[in-house]
């Protein structure tokens, strides 16, 4: 049965009505974000089957999905890789598994960001807002070589980078890592990538380095090292740049 709804709520929050694929087959949990989102301008496509989420993900081109991974004609890493052979639309994994495995292969697999149940609309909504940002930044056109958001501000090309308007002196390791992580600004970045991108593949298991250089970081970056407010900790799994 084709379970296919569309909403279009009142604006407030993204300058233009965006369009939002939820792919999950508890209607309590679809009409949780349709009353939570309520004054949001977002209109909201929902699928209740995994292939008819990839039908609807190709068909109606969505600026973001929220997808569930229990889904009752496969599993929801089977939409995601399949959406991620054609797509770059920010994806946020909606699961009711906590397991740290299971988070690390969804965002590996291109996963945005991961959610787990039961959970907070109004974290939700702020997931969704980032992940929407960060879908407007990657079809913008080229990929911008500035980075500029809050207190940081990074020229790519000119190999410069200030925190509240002076410039931060980074080491070529530190500048490299805060580079991976403006690519992937908004989106969490699994300690796996982290330490390939930065250090190679051969490293992919060193956790230490990441440690060590996400400390020197922070003393550069942030106001409180203590208490990031830029380069976010998901515990056990990686590290988001605000944007």
């Amino acid at each position: 049965m084709n379970t296919l709804s569309e909403t279009t709520p009142v604006s407030e929050g993204v300058s233009a009505p965006a369009t939002m694929l939820v792919v999950e087959d508890d209607p309590a949990i679809r009409r949780l974000i349709h009353a939570g989102l309520g004054e949001a301008a977002i209109r909201i496509v929902e699928a209740s089957t995994a292939s008819e989420g990839i039908e609807l993900a190709a068909r109606r081109k969505p600026d973001v999905i929220l997808l569930d991974l229990g889904l009752p004609d496969g599993e929801g890493m089977g939409v995601l890789k399949a959406v991620r052979s054609w797509s770059s639309v920010p994806v946020i994994v909606v699961s009711a598994r906590e397991q740290e495995d299971l988070k690390i292969a969804a965002l590996e697999a291109g996963a945005d960001d991961y959610v787990t149940k039961p959970f907070g609309v109004g974290e939700l909504w702020a997931r969704i807002r980032v992940a929407l940002r960060r879908g407007a930044q990657l079809g913008s056109g080229p990929e911008s070589c500035i980075f500029d958001s809050g207190d940081l501000y990074i020229d790519l090309a000119a190999r410069q980078v200030k925190i509240r308007g002076e410039e931060a002196h980074l080491t070529p390791l530190e500048y490299k890592l805060l580079c991976v992580l403006a690519k992937h600004a908004g989106k969490v970045v699994t300690h796996r990538q982290l330490l390939a991108e930065v250090w190679g593949e051969e490293y992919s298991e060193e956790a230490q380095y990441l440690r060590v250089y996400m400390g020197y970081l922070r003393k550069k970056l942030e106001t409180d090292p203590s208490r990031p407010t830029i380069i976010l900790t998901e515990p056990r799994i990686g590290y988001r740049l605000t944007a």
